[in-house]
């Protein structure tokens, strides 16, 4: 039987490189999907079953491209997973447009170009979709005016997606993070931050990496053969507790 195969992007590091491993451990072969050529380099060294492919999901032709290398490689696709993005906060009198249009450009336009490509061969393999918003996308925040209008997107964007391709058998899924543990994040929050985050969080801790990508994992599979149309909050229950932080708001 024909193994199942998955795109990821953003796959070079943090939830993406989670994604991978968790969908090579239930048997997927894996297109691996980054701008960032050396990291990904880098990446698809470690694992086997995969390919690697420098891509700017932002871009229409080099989507198309993108697509048409990994069926030549793979022959099939079972799994999108739309998971890179760009994080550009500040305040809405900083946040100029081209600012704006570089937020959108990768978070809310690449998942829509990444969908659009693949649609022809998930029909063929009644495959998934699984779009990575965030918190941000759920419950507004400061500094946020570009970053989470693109993920408030991403997950609407999945709706449209749901119910328009469920009559061809394709589920589409979103998930978004809360606060995660990745090297990024405990480069640039403060103690301050990361103490007023645990304290608005039911179960006091940042998420990790892996703990994203079993979610992932899971839409990706039949075991959620009849969900579609969701939004799964993987964020400690955070999204329970209330608007804002002091902490973020300056």
């Amino acid at each position: 039987m024909t193994r199942k195969t998955a795109i990821v992007t953003g796959a070079a590091r943090g939830i993406g490189l989670a994604t991978c491993r968790a969908l090579l451990a239930d048997g997927y072969q894996i297109a691996m999907i980054d701008r960032d050529g050396g990291a990904l380099a880098e990446a698809v060294t470690t694992f086997d079953d995969v390919h690697g492919i420098d891509c700017d999901i932002s871009d229409e032709a080099s989507v198309i491209g993108m697509v048409a290398e990994t069926l030549r490689h793979f022959g099939r696709i079972d799994a999108l997973v739309n998971n890179a993005g760009v994080a550009d906060f500040g305040p809405l009198q900083e946040t100029t447009f081209a600012r704006w249009r570089r937020v959108m450009e990768t978070n809310l336009d690449g998942a829509f170009l990444c969908a659009h490509a693949c649609l022809p061969a998930l029909k063929d393999s009644k495959g998934a979709i699984v779009n990575i918003a965030s918190i941000s996308g759920l419950r507004a925040s400061t500094l946020r005016v570009a970053y989470g209008t693109s993920k408030a997107g991403i997950i609407h964007l999945t709706e449209q997606l749901a119910a328009e391709l469920g009559e061809f058998g394709i589920r589409a899924n979103c998930v978004a993070p809360g606060p995660v543990r990745t090297k990024l994040a405990m480069a640039v929050h403060s103690p301050e931050i990361v103490a007023a985050y645990h304290d608005a969080i039911p179960l006091n801790r940042y998420g990790s990496e892996e703990e994203i990508a079993n979610v992932i994992a899971f839409l990706c599979s039949d075991k959620a053969s009849y969900v579609t149309g969701q939004t799964v909050a993987v964020d400690g229950g955070f999204e329970s507790t209330g608007i804002g932080l002091p902490a973020l708001r300056h």
